[in-house]
């Protein structure tokens, strides 16, 4: 009868201890949103001949989040991008990225994720996964964000904000292009360092 009364005690803390993790806050932005993209960033790094970065980022991006703040594995993500749209504010090079070299921009003219999961890692901290699509190639991405916070502005719109990045190897998802250097090494490094700075607008709910 002690162990059973034990037992009953330990699933009523550890319920307890579950329910006192919820953070209310989240759980009140459950709900649909729309990426705003005049307010978010998709970017990128890149290692340049060795010996520096080049930072780019894509203009035009589009998508939708939806958040259950009181279980974050139901989440999900859709993110579609313009590959036209990249920019690392040299004319010449962008023309480069667009072309069959690389993302081949005529043909496949969207990159895109679409979320398989979500999970918290702690505090504000989140972990995403998903499939990403670059050309004909789609491969699992996992994305860790930071849960920036909410407001209201002064249009009325409840906003959220993520902040994220995750790594890839571009040669996973079929861009190849390069070029030795004298000294050694390569023009362009395999690894790219992909960040995420999103804010997104609450969807009014839909009339019964």
């Amino acid at each position: 009868m002690g162990l059973f009364n034990r037992r009953n005690n330990e699933s009523a803390t550890a319920t307890a201890v579950a329910t006192a993790t919820l953070d209310p806050q989240l759980a009140a932005l459950s709900g649909d949103y729309t990426i705003d993209p005049a307010h978010s960033s998709i970017g990128f790094t890149v290692r340049h001949a060795m010996v520096t970065n080049v930072r780019g980022s894509f203009g035009s991006h589009q998508g939708t989040l939806s958040l259950d703040g009181s279980d974050p594995s139901r989440s999900s993500a859709v993110i579609d991008v313009d590959i036209a749209s990249i920019d690392t504010g040299i004319a010449d090079r962008d023309g480069h990225l667009r072309s069959g070299d690389f993302f081949d921009a005529e043909n496949f003219p969207t990159m895109s994720f679409r979320s398989t999961g979500a999970e918290q890692l702690d505090g504000d901290r989140y972990r995403i996964t998903g499939d990403l699509t670059i050309k004909d190639v789609t491969r699992p991405l996992s994305i860790d964000l930071e849960f920036q916070g909410s407001a209201t502005d002064v249009y009325g719109n409840e906003r959220v904000g993520f902040e994220g990045s995750t790594e890839i190897l571009r040669s996973d998802w079929g861009l190849t292009w390069n070029a030795a250097l004298e000294a050694g090494g390569v023009m362009v490094s395999d690894k790219v360092r992909l960040t995420f700075d999103i804010s997104a607008i609450k969807s009014a709910p839909q009339a019964a």
